[in-house]
């Protein structure tokens, strides 16, 4: 039988990009993007679960997430998740699981940089408010 190593995030950058080179000049593109889901706990208290993921992109697709993701933006991300071992400050082994993506893509449009102000949370999903006074109709919602 097959094996399958897949994985889907939609959800914001932590940080802006970092975008370096190996020796023999590949291109490889390091960022993190947080995913949050809400759940109630036992006293029936509403709690936010954010998740943070490490991705690295490699070649051309690390040079174009450099160029255009920033901390805050929306990306959808899909690759494979990747054992890493480290060592510590005390010398013990740790490890951790990062996502090696395959696919990146872009979500929101080109004036979101401006309208989303830099302190604002990125586990909250900014909302477009429709233009004053213009009525919303059912060709208004994407699904």
């Amino acid at each position: 039988m097959a094996s399958f190593n897949r994985i889907t995030i939609v959800g914001y950058l932590g940080r802006d990009p970092e975008l370096r080179y190996t020796p023999d000049g590949t291109p490889v593109c390091d960022f993190s993007v947080a995913t949050s889901e809400r759940r109630k706990d036992r006293s029936g208290e509403s709690q936010e679960i954010t998740t943070w993921f490490r991705v690295t992109v490699w070649r051309r697709q690390a040079e174009v997430a450099s160029q255009y993701l920033s901390k805050g933006k929306q990306v959808y991300v899909e690759g494979r998740l990747v054992q890493r071992e480290f060592q510590d400050r005390d010398g013990n082994t740790r490890y951790s699981l990062e996502v090696t993506a395959s696919d990146i893509q872009f979500i929101g449009s080109r004036g979101d940089e401006a309208s989303q102000s830099r302190d604002e949370p990125i586990s909250k999903p900014r909302v477009q408010e429709a233009a004053a006074g213009a009525p919303v109709t059912e060709d208004d919602i994407p699904f």
